[in-house]
Order: structure tokens, then sequence, then C-alpha cells
């Protein structure tokens, strides 16, 4: 049986995920409006990195994680050589989806951003390594973030746009796996804190996806872990050979 305070807890995890593609799509807004400067995003994405990249490193020493000093080069090295490439590519990507209508470029970025919510890797066991099916959850949101950047009207926007998108769909769950093997308060604090943040970013854009949003945050929160308790009465144990097996005792009484 589910206790509802741990089922709650444990919602954390998904409520952080919908909260930051809400904050990436409200980054794009502002920054496709022109609200948002592509040299702001810039410096804001490389504060974060390094303020990011200090907290694992924190939270790396705090669990005894092994060959830390390997991982951590391994993630520079590929921070580094991902920005070079974006930097190069990012004239390319800007004009990747001339010839296609936006309406086909939102609705196949819906798509993905789907794909990336329904195959993201939500447990905590897999700290450092991206494998199936999050692999296929971080290349849907990448190819969502490449058909967006490509509607963006420079490429030092396009290279700052994508940089984020990396660190963010890349890097950042990585963090908020490590925060919640440490302590499931603080990844709840996580969630409740990019819940605010993707409200209030879509405040000034929408406020009906502002509130849809927080509806929707409250309902995998609260709603969810009492529906799943709910449903528990109609679950049936199945017994067959698959059962560990149980000795029979007979009593023999003279």
């Amino acid at each position: 049986m589910y206790d509802y305070p741990i089922v709650v807890m444990q919602t954390a995890v998904v409520t952080q995920h919908i909260s930051s593609i809400m904050v990436f799509i409200a980054v794009f807004i502002n920054l496709y409006q022109g609200s948002l400067a592509g040299h702001v995003l810039l410096w804001f994405s490389s504060i974060l990195t390094v303020l990011g990249f200090v907290f694992w490193d924190i939270l790396s020493l705090y669990l005894h994680a092994p060959e830390r000093r390997i991982v951590r080069f391994n993630l520079i090295k590929g921070c580094v050589l991902f920005a070079l490439l974006l930097f190069g590519l990012s004239p390319i990507l800007r004009t990747l989806t001339e010839d296609t209508s936006s309406d086909t470029i939102w609705a196949m970025t819906v798509i993905f951003f789907c794909v990336n919510l329904a195959f993201h890797d939500y447990s905590t066991g897999n700290l450092t390594n991206i494998r199936f099916p999050g692999s296929v959850s971080l290349n849907a949101a990448i190819l969502a973030s490449v058909l967006l950047a490509s509607q963006l009207d420079s490429n030092l926007s396009v290279f700052a746009f994508l940089a984020f998108a990396l660190e963010w769909f890349g890097l950042f769950p990585i963090s908020r796996r490590y925060l919640r093997r440490v302590s499931a308060a603080a990844s709840m604090t996580m969630a409740v804190l990019l819940a605010l943040v993707a409200a209030v970013m879509f405040m000034y854009i929408s406020r009906v996806v502002a509130l849809l949003h927080l509806s929707c945050t409250l309902f995998v929160t609260f709603g969810c872990p009492l529906w799943l308790i709910w449903v528990q009465r109609y679950k049936n144990e199945i017994h067959g050979p698959w059962d560990e097996a149980r000795p029979i005792v007979h009593h023999y009484y003279n």
C-alpha cells in the first residue's frame, strides 16, 4: 500500500521536468519577440553553468561519487567542444527551416517535447550517464530546440539559445538527480521554485497558460497520488508458479 506523503514527494521529479520545459519555452518566446537579447541569455547561461558545475561537484563529493575527477574532466571537455561546434554551426542552423512553414515547425516542436516528457529518465539510479530511454528524451529536446532556434533572426541568438538548451536538457537534469539523491525535501523545494518561475514568466506572455501550468502542477503533485492510492483497491494479487515457494508444515497430534 502506498503512503500518500511519500508519493507526493516522489512527484517532484515529474513536476520539475514539466516546469523546466515551460521555462525553456518562455525563454524562447521572449527571445523570439525581442524582449530578451541574445548576449544576455548567453551571459546568464554561462553563469548558470558555472554555478551548476560547482553545485554538482559539491554534491558529488558529498555522495562519494566514483571517478569524480574523470567525470568532471569529461563534462568540461564536452561543454567546450559543444560550444565551439554550436558557434560554427549557428549560421547554418538559423537558416535550416527557411522553406518550412511556421505551423509545421510549431507542431513538430510540440511533438518532440511530448516525446521528451514521455521518455525522460525519472529515476535516481543513473547519475552521470545518459542511457535509453533518457537518450531518446534528450535527442527529442535537442531536435525541438534546433527547430525553435531556426526561427530566430541572428546567429548570436541561435548560439545562445542552443547553448542554453544543451545546459537545460543535458546538464540540469543530472543536477536534479543528484539533489534528489541527497534530499527529497530539497527536490520538492526545487520543484516548487521551478513551477513558480515558469508561472511568473508566463504571466507576462499568457495568464491562461500560467494558470493552466499551476493547475497541472497541483494536480500532478496532490491529485495523482490520491488517484493512485484510490485505484489500489481494485488491484488483484495473482498467484502462480512464479511465487516464492512456501513450505507446507503438517502438524500431527497423538
